[in-house]
């Protein structure tokens, strides 16, 4: 699985090609749903060695408007060379295939994204040749989505909305309602963004987040990233048993991942663990009374109450 959150930014829409009018509309520009989408190769290299490469290009169609070259840049800094690049591409894109080119740049950073959505002139000041104003999505206007209704409406705009609020403080919560919705999901619809948000959200804290949360709540899944997870679980497990079997004589195998699975849910949610609660826990051998107290962690308003029926 590639791990870089600029992967994950423009990929998503080559993954989900309407979610651009979407994203057009959420910034309060029209541009009507395509009624067929083509993904056009990237390269926009001259005859000269020099290679150019967009990010993503794609060609949108619609019933009432001509065909639309949509060219999508994720950006993680600020490049005073860029805006060049991109005037370039509208150029070459126009001349290649004759069509109206756009430019959607996708960023995690609010400081970034003003950065890219400042107006370029190009040319004399007393009378600019060309002046590049890109769509950018980011941080500053996605919406931020914590309820998990809100997320089914629209799931591919609520993954571009959670990769581009990595470094939200709410993105807890963005997560949360993100493992909800997809709860309810297919497979084959909900494994893709599961990776896809692993991917978007690259090396911030929120990664290991998404980590826990896919393993308490989607665990049911067998997407690369879930199946990491576990596998990382299972040697975890044999590796803290040897250490901590000699000491506190803990279980192993299947009954000290369910422990561990107690205490995890516990963590995600922010509920505090006494040394008591967590000693108990793994002391436990009975797969039974493991599963109860699992049942119980969800919403257990103390960690002292997964054992209050006990």
């Amino acid at each position: 699985m590639v791990g870089s959150s600029h992967e994950a930014m423009h990929r998503i829409f080559q993954d989900h090609p309407r979610l651009f009018s979407r994203v057009s509309e959420v910034l309060g520009i029209g541009f009507a749903p395509p009624t067929s989408v083509t993904v056009l190769p990237t390269d926009v290299t001259e005859t000269r060695p020099l290679e150019r490469r967009l990010d993503t290009l794609l060609k949108l169609e619609t019933q009432d408007d001509e065909p639309l070259l949509l060219a999508v840049e994720a950006q993680g800094s600020k490049d005073p060379d860029k805006p060049a690049s991109w005037a370039y591409y509208a150029s070459y894109l126009l001349t290649k295939y004759r069509l109206q080119p756009m430019l959607l740049v996708v960023c995690q950073d609010p400081a970034i994204a003003e950065w890219a959505a400042c107006p370029v002139a190009f040319g004399p000041p007393q009378w600019p040749l060309l002046i590049l104003r890109p769509l950018v999505a980011g941080p500053h206007n996605m919406p931020v989505l914590t309820d998990p209704a809100e997320v089914r409406e629209d799931l591919a705009l609520a993954t571009l909305s959670a990769i581009t609020h990595a470094k939200n403080p709410a993105i807890e919560a963005i997560l949360k309602a993100m493992t909800v919705a997809l709860r309810d999901e297919p497979e084959a619809l909900a494994n893709p963004i599961i990776e896809l948000v692993a991917q978007g959200l690259g090396r911030n804290p929120a990664a290991d987040i998404w980590r826990k949360l896919v393993a308490v709540d989607l665990s049911f899944y067998k997407s690369p990233l879930s199946q990491e997870i576990r596998e990382e679980g299972r040697v975890e497990g044999r590796v803290e048993g040897r250490e901590e079997g000699r000491q506190e004589g803990l279980v192993k195998g299947e009954t000290r991942r369910a422990a561990r699975d107690v205490l995890q849910v516990l963590e995600v949610r922010g509920i505090g663990i006494p040394d008591a609660v967590r000693e108990r826990v793994l002391r436990c051998d009975d797969p039974d009374t493991l599963s109860r107290w699992l049942g119980r962690a969800v919403i257990a308003p103390t960690a002292e109450d997964i054992f209050a029926e006990d």
